[in-house]
């Protein structure tokens, strides 16, 4: 099992070494705001390294948005941060699936996203694989639910789109975690990340808040055979001050 941290500090090579982790996922621009990334010192120092990559997306881009303001810069910043990830040597991007308004058609935001890949494949495709991560919250989110990211992976499944599954999210989006994996390849044909978390809340609440894997709401030996079922990288995004634990917990099973 490959065990990697979202890294929050401003030395995330140092971070990663405090942890002794296989992978780091990150920001490469202000996660809130619409700012042109670059790669500075510190990102430069984690390219250089032997850790590897993961680039977490802005939180601010909808590319389902069928508000033009949202959309259109949203397209611009995911292909900006998709470079800067491929600069950084990347395994993958993670992306929001994002939702429409109330009274918006989902169906919409769907072909919102069958519009990104179509355009981007006009120009050579994305520059690192493109992994969108179910969401928590929403009745029109384009990948709370699996019946939703099955409309979803209709559209966009031909361009290669690959998956980033959050247990946290999963849970906190009313989907039993006992055979999740299997559900979710049926629908996509692959997990290619798993961001490991527990849940403050309760199940179905379309709450996203992470807890360490030892005190959230979900069983954490649930936890960890969905890590262990999945065969793919697992990212912690839990609370700081007990992510050295979490590390350590899975190293032990």
């Amino acid at each position: 099992m490959r065990i990697g941290a979202h890294v929050r500090s401003d030395s995330p090579l140092d971070e990663a070494t405090s942890l002794d982790v296989d992978l780091v996922q990150l920001f490469v621009t202000d996660p809130q705001k619409w700012n042109k990334p670059v790669v500075d010192e510190s990102l430069a120092a984690v390219r250089d390294s032997s850790v590897d990559v993961v680039v977490h997306s802005s939180y601010v881009i909808n590319v389902a948005s069928l508000n033009n303001r949202i959309r259109i810069p949203s397209r611009k910043a995911l292909a900006q941060q998709a470079t800067v990830a491929a600069e950084l040597g990347a395994l993958g991007m993670v992306v929001h699936g994002g939702h429409v308004r109330d009274g918006e058609d989902p169906a919409e935001g769907v072909a919102n996203w069958r519009k990104l890949f179509e355009r981007q494949a006009e120009t050579g495709g994305f520059e690192v694989p493109i992994w969108i991560e179910n969401t928590a919250g929403g009745d029109r989110a384009m990948a709370r639910r699996f019946d939703a990211i099955a409309r979803l992976w209709d559209a966009v499944g031909e361009f290669g789109a690959g998956f980033c599954l959050d247990t946290c999210h999963a849970w906190a989006g009313g989907e039993e975690l006992v055979d999740v994996i299997e559900r979710v390849k049926a629908i996509t044909g692959r997990v290619d990340l798993v961001h490991l978390n527990n849940s403050r809340d309760e199940f179905d609440s379309a709450r996203d808040r992470h807890a360490n894997l030892a005190s959230g709401s979900i069983n954490p030996e649930i936890l960890a055979a969905v890590a262990a079922e999945s065969g793919a990288p697992i990212i912690l995004e839990t609370p700081g001050e007990g992510i050295a634990d979490d590390v350590a917990y899975l190293r032990g099973r």
